[in-house]
């Protein structure tokens, strides 16, 4: 009897077990069933609250991809420079780059006194928007230096054909020159006049920024190879001219040690990062002189690269200034571990990428075509833009997230850190990520 009882016991429990184990499978198809819904729904909210968000993000990002464009455009149509001058495509990323990094930095500063009330949106003299300047005309003489050093450094690296590095340095230099005194007051009527008529600079500054600084980087850089192959035709006179440069940046960054004002905090926390962006731009730049002859037999993969890069800063940089800008207003706690708002942004980041990179893709076909250029068709290239620029976009919100967090917490000020930083990482991971999608792309088409 006992041996009966435990045998209905033990099937009892069997079917209990049983039944239970069918009702939470029921339970765990039904809510992975619904998961979607549940996605899509919390997705829709958060971006119900961002709408404001978005529309401006997308006009500044829309108005940067035509800047780009028309970067793309120009480089597309660099064929000779490109061969005549070697070594001029290792330094075009980093140059475009550093353009976006100092100003976008100058643009976020601008917009974090704006938002907590030390600076007014009128056009007025004041000592912050001085030493702001300042600060940014020391950052591009010296870096100029520094880049076309490193630049010759990875060509000599990687046997890369180059000019040598006095022309290299005259050209940065010169080219530095030339696109500060365009996108200094740029900056300030942008970063200036979006607060005063009640937009959000955080979310328009930076990527308008770099579509500028795209814009006119590649044309600065034309004008100073002519210039410079017209002063160097005597060797004493480059090398005298060389000197003068090399005296300029040196002393431009002393002064900026020296300063005691924020001239100081701004040159001295920023030459470090901006010296590792030169490094990031210079790399960047050599994985594209290595694929020279696959961007030159495909000009809309050429006219993609600026609109590429330029997109993916512009998206990043938004995130960077809004983090910096929640950080610095208490809206963010500088955690290892995503909360709520950050959350709310990566979202929206993302929704913005979705849009924009087939966007890009169209433009760079579209105006290949226009111009009897050699594209690859719509197809292949809205893929290849797509999928690196998804790609992308999901490695660097949580790379932005953490070097914002980092450097808040260890007493940095993520305006002068995270935007330089983060599009430096974005173009050197977004030239590579674009090269090997293209080459898998590319080589499965064929």
């Amino acid at each position: 009897m006992k041996v009966w009882k435990l045998i209905r016991q033990l099937s009892n429990q069997i079917v209990m077990l049983v039944i239970n184990i069918i009702l939470y499978t029921f339970k765990g198809i039904q809510y992975l069933f619904s998961l979607p819904s549940l996605i899509y729904k919390q997705i829709k909210l958060i971006l119900k609250g961002s709408n404001v968000v978005i529309k401006e993000s997308l006009t500044a990002l829309l108005i940067c991809a035509v800047g780009d464009l028309f970067a793309g455009i120009i480089l597309g149509n660099m064929t000779f420079f490109l061969e005549t001058y070697p070594g001029l495509m290792v330094i075009i990323p980093g140059a475009i780059g550093m353009r976006g990094n100092i100003f976008g930095s100058f643009g976020s500063r601008l917009s974090t006194h704006l938002h907590i009330g030390t600076l007014s949106p009128k056009f007025e003299k004041s000592e912050i928007l001085t030493e702001n300047i300042l600060s940014s005309i020391i950052l591009t003489m010296f870096l100029s230096i520094i880049l076309a050093i490193i630049a010759n450094i990875v060509c000599f690296i990687f046997k890369f054909k180059c000019i040598d590095i006095f022309e290299m340095v005259l050209i940065l230099f010169i080219a530095g020159l030339i696109s500060t005194g365009i996108m200094l007051p740029i900056t300030m009527f942008i970063s200036l006049k979006s607060y005063e008529n009640g937009w959000d600079p955080d979310n328009i500054t930076t990527p308008l920024i770099a579509a500028f600084g795209d814009f006119f980087t590649l044309p600065s850089i034309i004008i100073s190879v002519i210039l410079v192959s017209f002063f160097t035709k005597v060797y004493l006179i480059k090398i005298a001219l060389f000197i003068v440069v090399i005296l300029i940046g040196v002393a431009g960054l002393v002064y900026g040690f020296k300063h005691k004002g924020n001239i100081k905090q701004i040159v001295k926390q920023s030459t470090p990062v901006l010296i590792i962006c030169s490094v990031l731009g210079a790399f960047a730049g050599g994985v594209l002189n290595d694929s020279l002859t696959t961007l030159l037999n495909n000009q809309s993969l050429l006219t993609l690269v600026p609109l590429f890069s330029g997109e993916g800063g512009g998206i990043v940089s938004i995130l960077g200034a809004r983090l910096s800008s929640g950080l610095h207003a208490g809206l963010i706690e500088p955690s290892l571990r995503p909360k709520e708002h950050t959350i709310e942004n990566f979202t929206i980041i993302i929704a913005l990428a979705i849009i924009m990179y087939p966007i890009i893709a169209f433009m760079a076909e579209s105006s290949t075509i226009a111009f009897g250029g050699v594209g690859v068709g719509y197809s292949n290239i809205i893929a290849i833009s797509f999928i690196s620029g998804l790609a992308l976009i999901l490695i660097m919100i949580f790379v932005v997230f953490y070097i914002s967090s980092i450097s808040y917490k260890r007493g940095f000020d993520p305006d002068n850190i995270v935007i330089p930083l983060s599009t430096s990482l974005t173009d050197s991971i977004s030239t590579l990520i674009l090269i090997s999608v293209t080459l898998v792309i590319l080589g499965v088409v064929v």
